[in-house]
């Protein structure tokens, strides 16, 4: 199989500003930059409406910075998943219930957690990018769908 796409110093610099900004969030607002306790305060009751205002400012940069690459960089995104919509909303069920049962994302443990050396972080983190690698390694080389 052959690798393509491989950029070891774009993907530096983008984890380089996705730890700083997570630090900063950290340092400015003494909150953790984790997107599903985020976007489940924005749902759940929010103790102040500026509570559920910077909750919103903060998903909505996310998607809109995101929508914003792929409409003036295309070249630079990644290919187009080529699955059917209902694929992607259970996928997406299955990652909100993992969040939920975690009690947190790839973001906040990955990012955040692992930063502060919470040991609870470090037990999730191996354990999400354990199911990742057993996940791929089954659609590549048992199922063989050829795609990753």
């Amino acid at each position: 199989m052959e690798i393509v796409n491989f950029t070891p110093i774009s993907a530096l610099i983008g984890g380089v500003l996705i730890g700083g900004a997570s630090a900063l969030f950290m340092l400015t607002n003494g909150k953790i930059a984790g997107i599903s306790g985020i976007t489940k305060g924005i749902v759940a009751a929010c103790p102040t409406p500026q509570d559920r205002f910077w909750r919103i400012a903060f998903v909505l940069g996310l998607v809109l910075g995101g929508a914003g690459f792929v409409l003036f960089q295309p070249s630079l995104t990644a290919a187009p998943l080529q699955m059917h919509p209902v694929q992607m909303a259970f996928g997406g069920l299955l990652v909100g219930v993992g969040t939920a049962m975690g009690n947190g994302c790839t973001s906040g443990h990955g990012v955040c957690g692992l930063g502060r050396r919470s040991p609870r972080s470090l037990a999730s983190v191996l354990t999400f990018m354990g199911a990742g690698f057993a996940t791929m390694f089954i659609m590549t080389h048992v199922l063989n769908t050829g795609r990753f």
